[in-house]
């Protein structure tokens, strides 16, 4: 399973292309509500030796304004180059589709997206030529959903503001009122939501605080991936019970070895060692037989 926050942030996009009509509504933009989107390819490549890649791109069609365009891009952190290459892609899918272009980018943590929100002007001091102002989502505006009722009515969304929020002191409350809201859904509509949700925390803390939460809450759930979430949490769980079984016990343990265990993502070797660990008095005696 891929865990990459970059990747959530735009993909849930492709998943959920009407989720920019509520997105729009938090960030306080009047934007129609789309009939239907389309994803369109994300290589905006124009010479073969310049290669640039927005990271989704979807056609929104609305009943009475028209097509346009919807360009989101998922940023992880301050890089000074977009300056040149968001404009690039705003100019070139104009060109190419004959369509109004919109850029959302979307961020977690208040940094970046301060420093994303900043209009990109590209002319001189006494005349500006182009000017971008991108829509930025993040933890400054995203909603922070606590209550069951409102993330049921837009799973979507709610994903999204947990994601964004990945990094907020009340993440826990925010992820148990997602896994909660779930409990009553398809497992067809939950799938992709878990799976976006696990890539949008990424190694963070939550993250492990989330796969408890599909574990118990969602453990009726037994698609592939609820599997997976759940295997990954067994096994930090019976890693992290290793560790403290052999710090009782006064076994010290050398950097190689702590870093066997807490790298292990077999459960049922974790369990063979804990099991050993009980009754060890010597670390070769949890590894015996390997």
């Amino acid at each position: 399973m891929v865990s990459s926050p970059h990747e959530a942030m735009h993909r849930i996009f492709q998943e959920y292309p009407g989720l920019f009509s509520r997105v729009s509504e938090v960030l306080g933009v009047d934007i129609p509500p789309p009939t239907s989107a389309t994803a369109l390819p994300t290589d905006l490549t124009e010479a073969r030796p310049v290669e640039r890649r927005v990271d989704t791109l979807l056609r929104i069609e609305t009943e009475h304004d028209g097509p346009f365009l919807l360009a989101i891009e998922a940023q992880g952190k301050k890089d000074p180059r977009k300056t040149a290459s968001w404009p690039y892609y705003v100019s070139y899918l104009h060109n190419r589709y004959g369509l109004p272009v919109l850029l959302l980018v979307v961020c977690q943590d208040h940094t970046t997206a301060e420093w994303a929100a900043r209009p990109i002007s590209i002319g001189i001091r006494q005349w500006q030529t182009l000017a971008l102002s991108p829509l930025v989502a993040g933890p400054h505006n995203m909603p922070v959903i606590t209550d069951v009722a409102e993330a049921r009515k837009d799973l979507a969304l709610a994903t999204l503001a947990a994601i964004t929020h990945a990094d907020n002191p009340d993440v826990g409350a925010i992820l148990k009122t997602l896994s909660a809201a779930l409990r009553d859904t398809p497992e067809a509509i939950a799938d992709p939501i878990v799976e976006l949700t696990a890539q949008g925390l990424g190694n963070r803390p939550a993250a492990q605080q989330w796969r408890n939460l599909v574990a118990v809450d969602l453990s009726f759930y037994k698609s592939p991936l609820s599997e997976e979430i759940r295997d990954e949490g067994r096994a930090e769980g019976r890693a992290e019970g290793l560790l403290l079984v052999l710090e009782a016990r006064g076994i010290a343990l050398a950097d190689g070895t702590r870093e066997k265990i807490t790298s292990c993502d077999d459960p049922q070797l974790l369990r063979q060692w804990l099991n050993r660990a009980a009754t060890a008095t010597t670390i070769e005696d949890v590894f015996t037989g390997e």
